[in-house]
């Protein structure tokens, strides 16, 4: 791979990926960047690129951290630095690897050396060495959570924290934080999300010659990369010099009142969670402002940073696809376009323009006067939040789906079946029931696989459960059980005064356990037996709600559907839980039942995945109702395949979807044959749980008070005695 940059002005089209990296170089306040993307479309190649635009900064001499001559950090564990000698040097871009360890972001301390020798020996890691840069985090939606917590805190506090039993050290770590995605690959964190300043949504072009074009700047730049760079050398130096004047003229960018009074109603017509989008938004206009050479925010510079400060910010659930509704931004701007004060000395000419009273009088002058109060008073709040019409027009996206629930029930009541033979072997999809909170089903015995939110396993977080020699380098110091492990030997290794004498065999580390991530394989029934419209939307509601789960404790999750003649692999084993939403909202209906087939083929899903994964525990998820039928001894042979996942000890859950007064319990008994567990629908919901368990508490109460009351009846009994 070549050491020389693509050119950051030979990248083709995307103009708003483009213009997001550049606000950020011209304001690295505005937070960063979030690129999303389908893969092979140039995402990592344009941060790259972005580095060899930024300008020099000038940095202390000898200082690990690139501390600021100028303003120094006071806690900089290379200072203290007492007039220091400075020098230039470019900013840095350092890239965060997707399976990075802990020690490798925040720096390592040497423990041996810290209670052997009482020496602090720190080695900085890439927060420190990203500081005042560029930190690049590529499928930044597959780090792992303690990975993520760290980020988080560094970019909160703008410091870095090593703490190991009792040594510390912080430095100071801010940086512009650009992250790619493939959003196919699974959603980030709602946290993580917003912490980026800005998001850009970018897809591949569709224009032959523009396509042709990328393809032949490509292979160009591959064939000589020197000389490529050297075509583009020019516009690379006068993009650094726009960067560069634009910083020069951002402190004199004014932020009127009439635009920070449209960016406040912008972030509450839509509703956005807390105030952080407010300032992202008004940093993003004012550097929208002075990158066009202004010193005044337009109502265009508004728009604009709503329109890459706010998609991100407007999800409420995992199923939601980020986006802005282009219509209600227009209108909310429109609405709050002029200053209020300047209205006021113009309503005695209101009572002409208000037509209703028909001016006839003085007092009804008067009266139409104190009404223009509450009436110009009015507007701010119900444009703010969206009221009126355009606030009735946001709820119905979530009615949608019962209204679209609700179409393909008509044919199926006409009366002339005739017309639709098709139904009777293959439904049309149905839309799912509103997702809910459900119950917890977790892998039995203590895993080792990836930090998550489901299973009980050993994890770099959660609680000390005893300590165990080192394996590699120590970085979790169990400091009981290393003076335990060093007491009995002091006398022999001649030690004299207070200090221990320790060996390397004395230290121990803390083994923790936490909870893992699991693989959820959902093997999902759509024969004619479940085709029942209520019924399918109810088993749909639930897998949906199960998908939720899976998405909020981490999960990789898969999905077989089996009907007709055989299964099918919907949605092969991922971190995308939104894909797995969309396969089960189109999925049909009708058929025979297969279910031998789709226990199979999860065999051999399952099969697969321990060879890919091995540290990655399953959890099979079966939804049917239990009939089996295609083909001789259909439940035999279905009843046989459950046995392979009860040999290999495979947990699974069994989520009975039979209904009707005559139910024949076979979903029940392809549980105990899997060797894991049934649970109907209503037990699904944590208000079927609660009342069950309301239910033994008030028969337990009531057996209480018979008991205390046949004991009462005892007692005088015994007392007439």
């Amino acid at each position: 791979m070549s050491d020389v940059r693509y050119p950051f002005t030979a990248i083709v089209g995307m103009p708003d990926l483009r213009l997001g990296l550049l606000l950020n170089a011209v304001s690295p306040a505005v937070g960063g960047v979030l690129v999303r993307g389908e893969k092979g479309t140039a995402k990592s190649t344009m941060v790259r690129a972005l580095a060899g635009l930024l300008p020099t900064l000038a940095a202390v001499d000898g200082c690990r951290f690139a501390c600021d001559p100028s303003a120094p950090d006071p806690q900089c564990p290379d200072g203290p630095h007492d007039r220091p000698s400075a020098s230039e040097r470019p900013a840095q871009l350092v890239e965060l690897p997707v399976g990075v360890a802990e020690d490798r972001i925040v720096g390592s301390l040497d423990l041996e050396r810290a209670l052997a020798e009482g020496v602090k020996a720190y080695e900085p890691g890439l927060l420190a060495k990203a500081h005042r840069g560029v930190l690049y985090i590529d499928e930044v939606n597959l780090l792992q959570d303690h990975v993520v917590d760290l980020l988080l805190d560094a970019a909160a506090m703008g410091r870095s924290y090593v703490e190991r039993e009792g040594v510390s050290v912080r430095h100071a770590a801010r940086f512009l934080l650009v992250g790619t995605m493939n959003p196919e690959e699974g959603e980030l964190r709602p946290q993580l999300l917003d912490r980026f300043g800005l998001t850009v949504e970018i897809a591949a072009t569709r224009d032959p010659a523009e396509r042709a074009e990328v393809v032949r700047r490509r292979l160009g730049y591959d064939a000589d990369p020197a000389g490529f760079a050297a075509r583009f050398a020019a516009d690379e130096q006068a993009l650094a010099e726009r960067i560069t004047a634009a910083r020069e003229l951002l402190p004199k960018v004014e932020l009127t009142d009439v635009a920070l009074r449209q960016i406040t109603a912008v972030c509450a017509a839509f509703e956005v969670d807390g105030l952080r989008a407010d300032i992202v938004m008004a940093r993003t206009a004012v550097a929208l402002a002075a990158w066009d050479g202004r010193t005044e925010v337009l109502e265009e510079d508004v728009r604009k940073a709503a329109q890459l400060a706010l998609p991100h910010r407007r999800r409420r659930n995992p199923f939601d696809a980020p986006g802005l509704d282009e219509e209600q931004l227009d209108r909310t701007l429109e609405e709050h376009a002029q200053p209020e004060e300047p209205t006021q000395p113009s309503e005695p000419s209101e009572p002409e323009g208000s037509g209703e009273l028909g001016g006839s009088g003085e007092t009804e002058g008067d009266g139409d006067g104190e009404g223009d109060g509450p009436e110009d008073d009015g507007p701010g709040p119900d444009g703010g939040p969206g009221g009126g019409p355009d606030g009735g027009g946001a709820p119905e996206p979530a009615s949608g789906p019962q209204a679209s629930a609700a179409e393909p029930d008509e044919p199926l009541q006409q009366p002339v079946p005739a017309q639709h033979p098709a139904p009777a072997r293959e439904s049309a999809p149905v839309a799912a029931g509103d997702p809910y909170r459900t119950k917890l089903f977790t892998v039995q015995g203590t895993g080792h696989g990836a930090q998550g939110r489901r299973s009980p396993a050993e994890t770099t977080g959660g609680h000390t459960v005893r300590a165990r020699r080192p394996q590699g380098t120590l970085s979790r110091l169990h400091l009981t059980a290393t003076l335990q492990a060093a007491a009995p030997h002091q006398a022999a290794r001649g030690r004299a005064g207070r200090a221990l004498v320790l060996r390397k065999d004395d230290f121990r580390e803390q083994v923790r356990q936490g909870r893992e991530s699991n693989l959820v394989l959902f093997v999902v029934d759509a024969s004619g037996s479940m085709a029942a419209r209520q019924r399918m939307t109810a088993v749909k509601g639930a897998v949906l709600s199960l998908l939720m789960d899976a998405y909020q404790r981490r999960d990789k999750i898969g999905m077989i559907t089996f009907r007709g003649a055989g299964a099918e692999l919907a949605l092969p084993p991922t971190s995308s839980v939104e894909v797995g939403a969309a396969r089960l909202e189109s999925l049909p209906t009708g058929g025979r039942t297969p279910l031998a087939a789709g226990l199979l083929r999860a065999h051999e899903v399952l099969r697969v995945e321990r060879l890919r994964d091995p540290s990655r525990r399953p959890l099979l998820v079966v939804v049917t109702d239990g009939r089996a039928t295609g083909g001789r001894d259909a439940l035999a042979r279905s009843q046989r395949a459950a046995g392979l996942f009860a040999a290999q000890g495979t947990a699974s859950v069994v989520l009975d979807c039979e209904s009707g007064p005559v139910r024949l319990g076979l979903a029940r008994t392809l549980a105990g044959l899997l060797g894991g567990t049934a649970v109907s629908l209503d037990e699904l919901r944590p208000e079927g749980v609660a009342s069950l368990v309301r239910e033994n508490r008030h028969d337990g109460r009531r057996d209480s008070r018979q008991e205390n009351r046949r004991e009462n009846r005892a007692t005088t009994m015994r007392k007439a005695a």
